[in-house]
């Protein structure tokens, strides 16, 4: 494996970032980073596109995705990675994953339109593409470009935001059922960015369902955070791992890029779990 930095974080086309997969290792090249993971929401459509490419680029690419979990009432994220992306078990399961998300985005474009907006559910769809996880961004980018609004962020404080009023909550699967889907795909499963919310007793329930690891670098953590969460890490057998969490576009995060990473060696640690 080459040495250097590794984005074990990143998001593409095919959910809510905006650099297709290519120009994500284009940019990974360009910033030292030798090991990525292209981990889209509920969507591993970006990672054959990239695979040959970054191969190319001298890049390990490593197959992601980044799957919104529930636990005792509370949203998680649960990061996979080395799944065997191309499985027909693993597409079937996205499949459903995706019309739920399509039927979210109807609720939620169906309440614009009581407000005003003209969007349609097919607007949407054409933002995302036809392999991608839709989401709310997709949804802001189709309200800006029609002019109901006047930016991609007043979207969400108007309108699609948590608690706003077109808000619809996401259909979440458990993360008892994230992590053992992670794991029958080949793959180790890591709570995302878990920082201050994630609580002694969520890590409890998180472990005792299976999960590999702990993201622990991750542009939300401070460092006291990164000290806790190592600790947690450590005293529970669990893996490491980290990275820019990086979409592009009007987050305005491309600072990020390049400057959260881990090394070599916990991907070394990583393969050895899989052994």
């Amino acid at each position: 494996m080459p040495d250097g930095k590794a984005d074990l974080h990143m998001h593409s086309t095919y959910s809510d970032g905006w650099l297709s997969p290519k120009q994500l290792v284009d940019k990974a090249a360009k910033a030292g980073i030798s090991v990525m993971s292209i981990t889209d929401h509920d969507s591993v459509g970006g990672i054959e596109e990239a695979e040959s490419y970054s191969r190319e680029k001298g890049i390990s690419l490593i197959p992601g995705i980044e799957m919104s979990a529930e636990v005792s009432g509370m949203e998680v994220h649960i990061l996979g990675y080395f799944i065997d992306y191309k499985s027909e078990y693993l597409q079937k399961y996205l499949r459903r994953l995706r019309e739920l998300r399509i039927d979210r985005g109807g609720m939620i474009v169906k309440k614009l339109n009581e407000m005003g907006s003209r969007i349609t559910l097919g607007t949407v769809m054409n933002h995302a593409g036809a392999d991608a996880a839709i989401g709310r961004p997709h949804i802001a980018k189709a309200l800006n470009e029609e002019g109901f609004v006047g930016s991609f962020s007043e979207a969400f404080y108007k309108y699609i935001g948590d608690g706003k009023p077109a808000y619809v909550k996401k259909p979440n699967v458990s993360a008892k059922e994230a992590i053992e889907f992670i794991s029958s795909s080949g793959g180790l499963s890591f709570v995302a960015h878990p920082g201050k919310y994630v609580t002694e007793d969520i890590f409890s329930e998180l472990i005792h369902y299976g999960l590999d690891g702990i993201e622990i670098i991750h542009p939300s953590h401070r460092q006291e955070d990164i000290r806790n969460l190592s600790t947690t890490a450590s005293q529970n057998f669990l893996l490491t791992s980290g990275g820019s969490d990086f979409h592009g576009g009007s987050r305005n995060d491309s600072k990020n890029f390049g400057a959260y990473f881990i090394t070599s060696e916990e991907i070394s640690n990583m393969k050895r779990r899989l052994i």
